[in-house]
């Protein structure tokens, strides 16, 4: 028996006649008698009986019809409480992103006012393990190149944030530093520094060895960008950064690539009915808007 059939037994047990009921449930007095024999076919005693020519219900049924009340109320009391937590602009909301996007957007997102309490992460997982953490996360900042396949819609709901460019950063005083953009000719026969295999910025550096025709000499891997423009600022070798969210480092240059366009799409990811939550919805407003501002858009070169 479902909810339904119940409330169709309390209502016989309110009105006294199957046309009242009908009238009550905008069926048919016939639909009201065909539900009445499912119904008591998942009952072991009979639930009504006749009296004249009316129906009425047996103390099993009245028994029933009272524990359809409980039931409608209990309900009632869930989804009540659902909406509270859904409209509750004051929940708390878990946030996790890579490194760099956390370095660009927690702090901004704190010192926004009105939002709700906010619960940061960082996880640095290669570009599949982005999908799998919005179990544990209301909200997950990941990010992914520009030709990459797309995340799987049908299991997420993506906001993208931003498309960010991807420079070759080398020391301020390199000989390539005097140049206004580079090819993948002039960086090739450098030295690099990667990030770890699987995470995406390593489909960039793969793409110059192709273009260019022979392997790069990766002597560093390393995925916290702060760390690599050190590295990079102290002779180390060059690499790839972002053009928005790494820190500016006034020992290294970064300069576009003229023949191999390098980018990567920064999103919001979340399980589909998270987003029903009005507090999760306030935050990714104001990513969204962060992310738009002028003033995350640092330096190109």
């Amino acid at each position: 028996m479902d909810l339904h059939h119940l409330r169709l037994l309390r209502e016989l047990g309110d009105r006294g006649s199957l046309a009242a009921v009908a009238r009550a449930m905008h069926i048919t007095p016939s639909a009201v008698s065909q539900q009445l024999r499912v119904l008591q076919r998942s009952a072991r005693v009979p639930l009504t009986e006749r009296r004249g020519r009316r129906l009425v219900l047996t103390e099993a049924g009245r028994a029933l019809a009272a524990a359809a009340i409980e039931v409608s109320t209990a309900l009632d009391r869930a989804g009540r409480a659902v909406d509270a937590y859904l409209d509750d602009p004051a929940a708390p909301v878990t946030v996790a992103a890579f490194h760099s996007a956390g370095l660009t957007y927690f702090g901004p997102l704190i010192a926004r006012p009105g939002l709700p309490p906010m619960r940061f992460s960082d996880e640095d997982v290669a570009q599949a393990g982005f999908p799998a953490l919005v179990a544990d996360y209301d909200l997950v900042l990941a990010h992914r190149l520009a030709h990459s396949p797309p995340w799987p819609a049908d299991r997420l709901t993506v906001v993208p944030l931003v498309h960010e460019p991807l420079y070759v950063a080398m020391p301020a005083g390199h000989r390539l530093a005097s140049k206004p953009s580079l090819t993948t000719a002039d960086v090739a026969a450098e030295p690099w520094i990667c990030v770890r295999e699987g995470f995406p910025i390593e489909g960039i550096l793969t793409a110059i060895a192709a273009v260019a025709g022979r392997p790069l000499d990766i002597v560093h891997r390393v995925n916290e960008f702060t760390v690599v423009a050190a590295i990079v600022a102290a002779g180390g070798g060059l690499a790839l950064l972002p053009g928005y969210t790494s820190r500016p480092d006034p020992g290294v240059a970064l300069r576009p690539l003229a023949d191999l366009p390098a980018g990567r799409h920064i999103d919001v990811l979340a399980r589909p009915e998270t987003l029903h939550r009005a507090a999760v919805r306030s935050v990714v407003d104001a990513l969204r808007e962060i992310a738009a501002e002028p003033a995350s858009r640092q330096r190109a070169g």
